[in-house]
């Protein structure tokens, strides 16, 4: 298979929460039992070339919080590098992430370590990075809707100027170039445009009229409506406000 794909790691998934992952005793249903953890990634460390990363949580449950613990029996293991969402799985995504176990991991370990939770905007890229010294931040649901988070929190860790935020008309332009992706890559277009649709109600969230917008958009069967539904958007009685509550933002400082 790697030679199919060419990666350029492999990376064991430990803090997905999914039940019908974790009923499987896969993902971060692993954390339950730790020396499951350390034999899955010294079997995978022995048996490729590649380096080999891990992505954790703070545990199953409180009452197993031990993320420093947990990551240094990870490292142990071979781990060339952690990322660490400072959630516990009973936890799911509720309440905050405890960035603070992560400065204390950054602290622990020798391999880079990455942080992740709670990543919203750009900003709060550069606070984790800031605040805990990590290695890296992973960007997970912040992403929805937003995939220009990515080079926003680039140029915010890198000290360079942050690019604007994209205008409307360019947020649908990026809608659409990422269902053409889709359609590239997946066989059922039916499928994929019923999956889609959450995609599509990400990149509208927080629109003026975005109700109406969502509902045509969840109701779409293929691909080809998608268009015309953004067209009939920015030729409604929306866009002049809009256009000029974006003039305004791009003549002040990044939000």
């Amino acid at each position: 298979m790697t030679d199919v794909f060419q990666p350029e790691y492999i990376d064991i998934n430990f803090g997905c929460p999914v039940k019908k992952v974790v009923r499987r005793n896969g993902g971060s249903g692993c954390l339950k039992d730790l020396d499951l953890v350390q034999a899955v990634i010294r079997a995978v460390v022995a048996g490729t070339h590649l380096p080999v990363t891990v992505k954790i949580r703070s545990g199953w449950s409180e009452d197993l919080r031990d993320p420093v613990g947990i990551a240094l029996r990870c490292q142990d293991a071979g781990a060339r590098m952690l990322a660490l969402h400072a959630r516990t799985r009973t936890q799911m995504y509720s309440g905050s992430a405890n960035w603070d176990e992560i400065a204390r991991v950054v602290d622990a370990l020798d391999i880079p370590v990455l942080g992740n939770g709670d990543i919203k905007t750009a900003a709060d890229a550069h606070r984790m990075w800031t605040q805990t010294n990590c290695a890296g931040v992973m960007i997970a649901r912040g992403s929805y809707g937003q995939p220009w988070i990515f080079r926003e929190a680039r140029a915010l860790i890198d000290g360079t100027p942050v690019p604007r935020t994209p205008t409307v008309p360019e947020r649908f332009a990026s809608a659409l170039e990422h269902a053409r992706m889709v359609q590239e890559y997946e066989a059922d277009l039916v499928g994929a445009a019923l999956e889609f649709r959450k995609h599509l109600g990400w990149y509208v969230k927080g629109l003026p009229g975005s109700a109406d917008l969502r509902r045509r958009l969840h109701a779409v069967n293929s691909f080809d409506e998608v268009a015309g539904i953004f067209s009939d958007y920015l030729a409604s009685d929306w866009m002049p406000a809009l256009a000029q509550g974006e003039a305004a933002a791009a003549a002040g400082p990044l939000a």
